[in-house]
């Protein structure tokens, strides 16, 4: 009874976050559309993560017996002897082997890593060219289109999410509980979090370099290199702190009246 609690505990606190790279993503693309619609948009994002991790949970056979294992090799594809990789170039079997084979679960993340940096670099570059504020001409992004990006980087977000929550428990109805639990935190925060970036130019373009450094790492992963998720997640917290930091200089030198010259 109680591992099951301290499991619940624990899973749930993961999924949360884990998410954080969801409502990030979802508060971005949803900035593209009438201010009417977004919350709306978050929601239905969210909702479509929750499906989305529950059905995966509900295939945990194929997960376990597909997406994990290798359906070809590099070495089938691409000439690496003649390039000087091979077993020796690595420091152990184990390491070579998560190189050279490659697995569904490797496709989507290095995919959906690749998509992700794109989508962020392309934000980036609405923004420094002024297009991002909605002072342009350009008409919205469409309600559709917003969902169907939602929905594929959904597919990438809740594997990474699934396969941590069957390493933590056995018991799919812990899994599932946590993370309907872990969602519906999300969804009362998501428009906060939404609002807020939106409302602060620097926040977010910190957050689209967010995205690039977790679609970087979805990359590498994909790629058979394990990145620390540790270090990722300081980094970010420790932008965020000196982000926040900056904004509470910038409201004291509103305040104060303090001139240019004197900051």
């Amino acid at each position: 009874m109680w591992e099951h609690v301290i499991a619940l505990l624990a899973l749930t606190l993961m999924e949360i976050v884990l998410g954080i790279d969801n409502i990030v993503f979802i508060a971005i693309v949803t900035s593209r559309l009438p201010v009417e619609q977004r919350p709306n948009a978050r929601r239905v994002g969210l909702g479509l993560a929750l499906v989305m991790r529950i059905l995966l949970l509900l295939t945990l056979n194929f997960m376990l017996t597909k997406l994990v294992f290798s359906v070809f090799t590099l070495d089938s594809i691409l000439p690496l002897s003649s390039l000087g990789i091979d077993a020796g170039s690595f420091e152990n079997e184990h390491h070579w082997e998560e190189f050279n084979q490659i697995s569904w679960r490797d496709i989507i993340l290095f995919t959906g890593g690749l998509f992700l940096v794109w989508k962020s670099v392309h934000e980036i570059h609405k923004q420094m060219e002024g297009h991002a504020d909605g002072h342009s001409e350009k008409a919205p992004a469409s309600f559709s289109g917003v969902l169907v990006q939602i929905a594929l980087l959904d597919v990438v977000f809740s594997l990474d999410s699934v396969i941590t929550a069957v390493g933590m428990s056995e018991s799919t109805s812990v899994m599932i509980t946590a993370i309907i639990i872990a969602v519906g935190v999300m969804v009362l925060f998501a428009n906060k979090i939404g609002d807020f970036v939106e409302n602060h130019p620097t926040l977010k373009m910190l957050a689209l370099s967010f995205l690039i450094l977790i679609g970087v790492m979805l990359v590498a992963e994909g790629a058979g290199t394990h990145v620390n998720k540790n270090y990722i997640y300081f980094a970010m917290a420790f932008s965020l702190i000196v982000e926040f930091l900056n904004m509470r200089m910038r409201i004291v030198k509103n305040r104060t009246h303090i001139p240019e010259n004197f900051v």
